[in-house]
């Protein structure tokens, strides 16, 4: 997939916690093609000490509106500084970098997947914890058009950590834990009802990486596919760096070109 460099205007940036901010941007031109776990690597201006650029996964593509959509959880100096961004500033992006998903592969005359009847639709389980539900409202909205049943379980430490609910409503039925218990379930997202109760084709998780390797457990356990997103530090974003090398079963590899998007199987967790 070709890789481009280009500025973007700011349409928004609403301030959705304390500690998150959702940032709408539109290029000069139609966005090209882009798929769901894919990232975008921002330069970060008027920031001294930020001299790298800053990755953040692609959290939702609005064609309507052509902008995408980057929920940007702040942390350190260069987060932070990208909050203060207004409307009518520009952003310089390198994207989209990094392999996506998987989605279903029989399409229709659009290029969207399509199931074979309505009664009979996929059943996908997006699970998300903190901000490793970014790039799974993009992926539910895709799997919405296939022809798939996208379900979301999404995990925070407490309620005001969930972030975009109404956002993910629309595409497919929403679950929730909190550790402390303040909405949802109670406890962690492996231990929510719903696992007992359905079963799913296909599992997507990206989060932390102890949620993501419980994910991955339960998934072999109970022989379904699984794709988690892996969140190393990625500081260049083309491989030349090897900062987010990641150990697999057919030895390490740099997450930002050959992920950041993984079958389970082939990572060592599970060995």
């Amino acid at each position: 997939m070709k890789k481009y460099l280009a500025d973007w205007t700011v349409k928004e940036n609403i301030p959705l916690r304390p500690n998150y901010c959702l940032i709408k941007l539109s290029p000069d031109g139609e966005i090209p093609e882009m798929m769901p776990g894919q990232f975008v690597q921002i330069k970060i201006d008027n920031s001294p000490s930020t001299f790298l650029r800053r990755p953040i996964s692609i959290h939702f593509v609005d064609r309507r509106e052509n902008e995408i959509w980057l929920l940007v959880q702040l942390l350190g100096e260069g987060t932070r500084q990208l909050a203060q961004i207004k409307p009518g500033d520009q952003l310089n992006l390198l994207y989209p970098l990094g392999n996506g998903f998987s989605l279903p592969e029989n399409k229709n005359a659009l290029g969207f997947s399509v199931a074979k009847s309505p009664e009979n639709k996929p059943e996908r389980l997006l699970i998300g914890g903190g901000v490793g539900i970014a790039p799974l409202l993009f992926l539910g909205f895709e799997l919405s058009l296939s022809g798939c049943k996208p379900t979301f379980l999404l995990g925070a430490k407490r309620k005001d950590d969930l972030l975009q609910m109404a956002e993910f409503e629309k595409y497919g039925k929403v679950f929730t834990t909190t550790e402390d218990g303040s909405y949802g379930e109670k406890g962690f997202v492996t231990q929510h009802s719903i696992l007992k109760s359905t079963r799913y084709d296909f599992i997507y998780t990206c989060g932390p990486k102890p949620m993501m390797q419980a994910v991955a457990e339960y998934a072999y356990k109970n022989a379904i596919p699984c794709e988690v997103s892996l969140e190393n530090t990625m500081a260049c974003g083309i491989g030349a760096c090897l900062c987010c090398v990641e150990k697999t079963k057919k030895g390490n590899i740099c997450v930002c070109t050959e992920g950041p998007v993984f079958n389970s199987n082939q990572l060592t967790w599970l060995i």
